[in-house]
């Protein structure tokens, strides 16, 4: 395969991982067992690597307490683990709920009969992950799905089309679009999103095998970028591949800066090559390499993007979403993270003339509703958030996980 980026070359197979063995310990997205109680006022610092881009350290808790006043209104509950959340033109949700099922919200309210039903292997934290509709939606019917599949006794993990009926009430498969992602118990990513280039981005997990995450001809510890229909495009930075970004260890969550320009979340090791903690958000565009495993703390080095912000403790981060509505207006432009372990939502608003710093972050919700997984904007400008307190890592409440409507 010729390689269109020259930092490519560069990558680093040959590295020496220490302490290998420990990616078979019983490990979760959970990276730290410290204290998780947000700080009054958590201190961090500004560290200045190699190449002189400031890279935030929050070296206790999350963050200073945010100080908009919030609300978080409750749209549905009666969910399992929902991980997705796709919205339709008629202000529709479909929401994938991690053991199979794709569930359908109209009026405000849960259809009791799934969507769709498809057949997953559901162990640790592979299933039904992410979805995401056709930008022409309206026209085709299209919605798309990444889900861990059985496939003649070996699990793969895959992104899926499917259509919709005209009634919405159910649909079918129309045509697989990426198989053969590796998969494993723990890192699998899940995350689809369309661009505002119309492309389909896909995030993918380390598959609990860090070197791969370097490796070009693996779709592992990745962004990924094809066509709607599943092709490479031809402006993609490694020649027919769909490989976008490098690098990762396991992404729940980007959204885009501007055309080009993505925010991802990356969770931190919880005792691979010996180390803990130190989830991150790093600025990328096409052909950039997130470091993993080589960097990932405030760590910078040749060929490789330095995070803007890392948290010592694990957060870790779900979804991601820049804040486009007007309904809290103080948000406008900043990006909001779900937290799992750590049960909030994190604010981060970055330095406008130097978009990859990180001015200020502040914790909102802290524990008020559990862990949080999707974040996603909706059509009406406003925020939605999911639980995931039935997922057997939080407690799962009577009317089982929930999704939120964040407003003032």
């Amino acid at each position: 395969m010729q390689l269109r980026n020259p930092l490519a070359k560069k990558l680093l197979f040959g590295m020496v991982l220490l302490g290998l063995s420990a990616c078979n310990l019983p490990t979760t997205e959970s990276a730290d067992n410290s204290n998780q109680e947000t700080q009054a006022a958590a201190p961090i610092s500004q560290q200045t690597t190699a190449n002189n881009q400031a890279c935030t350290l929050v070296e206790n808790g999350f963050g200073s307490p945010g100080k908009v006043n919030l609300r978080a209104e409750e749209v549905v509950t009666g969910l399992e683990v929902p991980w997705g959340i796709a919205f339709l033109p008629n202000r529709d949700m479909l929401v994938t709920e991690r053991p199979g099922r794709v569930r359908l919200v109209r009026d405000g309210k849960l259809v009791s009969q799934p969507v769709a039903t498809i057949n997953v292997t559901e162990s640790g934290e592979d299933g039904l992950l992410g979805i995401a509709t056709h930008p022409n939606f309206a026209e085709n019917r299209f919605f798309y799905v990444y889900y861990t599949a059985d496939r003649n006794g070996s699990q793969v993990n895959r992104v899926e089309r499917w259509r919709l009926s005209e009634n919405g009430l159910s649909a079918s498969p129309d045509r697989v679009i990426v198989d053969d992602i590796p998969v494993a118990q723990f890192h699998n990513g899940g995350r689809i999103r369309f661009g505002p280039d119309g492309m389909l981005y896909i995030g993918t997990g380390d598959a609990r095998n860090p070197q791969i995450s370097q490796d070009v001809n693996s779709l592992a510890g990745k962004i990924l970028r094809v066509t709607p229909d599943g092709q490479v495009p031809q402006d993609n930075p490694f020649e027919k591949n769909p490989v976008y970004i490098t690098g990762i260890r396991n992404t729940q969550g980007f959204d885009w800066r501007d055309q080009s320009t993505l925010w991802v979340t990356d969770h931190g090791p919880s005792g691979d090559l010996g180390r803990r903690g130190h989830d991150k958000l790093s600025l990328a565009r096409a052909g950039d390499n997130l470091g993993w495993p080589t960097i990932y703390r405030c760590e910078s080095g040749e060929g490789f993007v330095t995070p803007s912000i890392v948290w010592r403790e694990a957060l870790p981060p779900g979804g991601a979403a820049i804040y486009t509505g007007n309904a809290i207006p103080e948000w406008k432009g900043s990006l909001i993270i779900a937290t799992l372990r750590s049960e909030h939502l994190q604010r981060v608003v970055f330095n406008p003339q130097s978009p990859q710093q990180v001015e200020r972050h502040e914790v909102y919700l802290q524990g008020k509703y559990g862990r949080l997984r999707e974040a996603i904007m909706g059509p009406d400008g406003e925020l939605y958030v999911t639980t995931s307190n039935c997922d057997g890592r939080g407690n799962c409440p009577q009317q089982r996980d929930k999704i939120l409507r964040i407003t003032k």
